[in-house]
């Protein structure tokens, strides 16, 4: 697999595993940025007021570089990392799972909490559909009207995503193209007199 690629989820699923009266409910999100992990986790210690544990793991990034995982509370190690652990087993980012525990008053042990936790886990992911995404580059691409046919033809051959256009004094198309793409086609526009391509951002 090409390393401009990777797993995510699509949209938010739920799992739940049931051990000797405890439960463990389970969420898990397509995330792109700790405001929104954040805020899912706010969203779901307000429904779930009265739960024990709000334990959780993130990853974010196609380089997989940023990552938490917190037991909320939970002997160190036995709920954020299991969650974590289940996230990296199945090679995904740009997903936050959440494991909500409402204790059922028989303890589990150590043993017994990694592997609940483990399992919620593995059953939310099990329970998401899995995309493959491909890491993109943002640029702008200013240009005069006169070459404009020039321009809208790349468009049209390599197939960069449009992602919007501005056409006033002069031009504006801002476009999102595949990483390993990025180099050949920015290329290709710098080619052409009076263009102009700006980076924006990579998503």
């Amino acid at each position: 697999m090409s390393n401009d690629t990777y797993k995510t989820i699509s949209e938010t699923s739920e799992g739940l595993y049931k051990e000797k009266g405890s439960k463990f409910i389970a969420y898990a999100y397509p995330v792109t940025s700790e405001e929104e992990i954040k805020a899912h986790i706010a969203s779901l210690k307000k429904e779930y007021y009265d739960a024990r544990h709000h334990c959780y793991a993130y990853m974010l990034g196609a380089d997989k570089k940023d990552f938490r995982a917190n037991d909320d509370g939970e002997p160190s190690s036995t709920a954020g990392k299991p969650i974590l652990g289940q996230i990296l087993s199945k090679d995904l980012t740009n997903i936050l799972i959440v494991v909500i525990r409402y204790f059922g008053g028989t303890k589990l042990g150590v043993s017994g909490l990694i592997h609940a936790y483990k399992t919620a886990a593995s059953e939310v992911i099990s329970n998401a559909e899995i995309l493959d995404k491909t890491v993109n580059d943002i640029y702008d691409i200013h240009f005069d009207y006169l070459v404009m046919n020039d321009v809208m033809k790349i468009i049209k051959d390599d197939q960069p995503l449009q992602l919007g256009q501005d056409f006033n004094l002069t031009c504006k198309i801002t476009l999102s193209i595949r990483q390993s793409e990025v180099d050949r086609i920015i290329e290709k526009f710098n080619k052409i007199d009076s263009v102009k391509t700006d980076f924006v951002k990579t998503v």
